[in-house]
């Protein structure tokens, strides 16, 4: 008996085997085979799961706050907020996903933009799927993507100098508040003005707030001393 205990020891001693949880996957994409279709091919890697699924980027941010995915697919050209502002929202009020852009644009004034908002990563949809896999393997391990086509017309370290302004992730309209908000008006004042209600004011001065990472007007006027707000 005791010598029928020594030999199960190191079967009871062994350590159990690390149970690494899949991936959990936001896919955002306006068109509903895309969505799809990804979703089918991604899903033959043991290691992933998609959790959900959006077609605006209004959805994409609320699903996101929702379901606090590990990494979110983001296509760019979305109706309503386009990608890069649904990926800035989404990184201020949730900064532990990660983004990886999929589109057809391999743009590299729009790959900055993208990168500026918070993405991970950059693929195009010309590439293969395996290269989106490599991407979310790559941006869950904590580095960055970018596919190898975009980064053969510019090398990154040039893309990432560019200094492009915080206001350009601002839509015309978020624009027009800010510096009637900046300027010091109320936003019943800017209503009038506008021919909005007060609400819809407030609202469009949240988001912008969001989208730049500030509180208040004081921190408004702070950042528009540093960059020059476009006009509308």
């Amino acid at each position: 008996m005791l010598q029928l205990m020594l030999n199960l020891q190191p079967l009871l001693c062994a350590p159990a085997p690390m149970i690494v949880p899949a991936t959990r996957i936001l896919l955002v994409d306006d068109h509903g085979i895309v969505r799809q279709g990804l979703a089918t091919l991604l899903e033959f890697d043991p290691g992933i799961k998609v959790v959900g699924s959006a077609a605006t980027g209004e959805e994409a941010v609320q699903t996101a706050g929702r379901l606090k995915p590990d990494v979110v697919v983001m296509d760019l050209l979305l109706p309503g907020l386009n990608g890069i502002e649904a990926t800035a929202l989404i990184m201020a009020q949730s900064p532990r996903t990660l983004v990886i852009v999929l589109s057809s644009s391999k743009t590299p004034g729009l790959v900055q933009r993208a990168l500026q908002a918070g993405a991970r990563g950059y693929v195009l949809k010309s590439a293969e799927c395996v290269d989106l896999i490599h991407a979310i393997k790559a941006v869950v391990a904590g580095c960055q993507y970018i596919s190898p086509a975009i980064t053969q017309l510019t090398s990154m370290s040039k893309l990432l100098r560019i200094q492009e302004s915080p206001f350009d992730l601002l839509s015309s309209r978020e624009r027009d508040v800010l510096q009637r908000v900046v300027a010091g008006y109320t936003s019943a004042d800017i209503g009038r003005q506008l021919s909005l209600s007060p609400k819809t004011i407030e609202t469009y001065r949240g988001r912008l707030m969001l989208k730049l990472g500030v509180n208040d007007r004081a921190a408004l006027i702070r950042l528009t001393m540093n960059f020059e707000v476009p006009h509308v």
